[in-house]
């Protein structure tokens, strides 16, 4: 038996989709082939990707610190340590007068000075603008320190000045050593005026108070 030449109408219904549906392919097909190929992305330097990171932010103009300037201090400095060093090493643990017994009371008057000026420093009348702590240093150490002192109080202008000695009680003898070289020591100075044992509420027998030349005296 024949086959019968007739389609379905649907068949011939789909026709038309179907040339329409190869009439687009074809035409994207074309456009792809004519499209620019896509150029690859340039490398950007550091420099370029810091200016694109910074768009939009607006410079700083103030950009300098103008640092205060440093001018050197007007004080003579190493010419106050190379007195002070010259004066120290004139300085003796040796005197010529007896030997200061372990609980005698820290006193002495330069000759020439008003006998007042002692009282008055003993009776706390001079106001004390500095101090020296000599514990824990040895006679070896505590004899530089002690000259450098005096001589700064002297360039200061500091008249009356306290020291403190302590009163021997860690020392190995349980004697009061720096006590009975700081006699010594105090007497040798020439900007030393007179010294006495401190009151007992400024250190009583561990501290003594000198009185130091002013600047106008010499």
């Amino acid at each position: 038996m024949a086959k019968s030449s007739k389609t379905s109408p649907f068949h011939d219904a789909l026709k038309p989709l179907a040339r329409a549906m190869k009439t687009q392919a074809r035409q994207q097909m074309l456009e792809r082939a004519q499209a620019p190929r896509a150029q690859p992305a340039p490398v950007l330097s550091e420099r370029e990707l810091f200016r694109q990171a910074m768009q939009g932010v607006l410079p700083y103009n103030n950009d300098r610190y103008e640092h205060p300037p440093v001018y050197p201090s007007p004080h003579p400095v190493q010419r106050w340590r190379d007195e002070a060093r010259v004066m120290r090493d004139a300085m003796t643990d040796f005197w010529p007068w007896d030997e200061l017994e372990t609980g005698e009371e820290l006193l002495y008057l330069r000759p020439g000075v008003r006998p007042d000026s002692l009282k008055k420093l003993r009776r706390g009348e001079w106001i004390v603008q500095g101090e020296l702590d000599l514990h824990g240093l040895t006679s070896e150490y505590a004899r530089p320190v002690v000259g450098e002192f005096l001589h700064r109080c002297r360039v200061e202008n500091r008249r009356c000045v306290r020291i403190v000695h302590g009163k021997g009680l860690g020392s190995k003898n349980k004697e009061p050593v720096l006590k009975l070289k700081l006699k010594n020591w105090l007497a040798q100075r020439d900007e030393v005026l007179a010294f006495c044992q401190a009151r007992p509420f400024d250190g009583g027998s561990g501290a003594v108070l000198v009185l130091i030349k002013g600047n106008h005296e010499r």
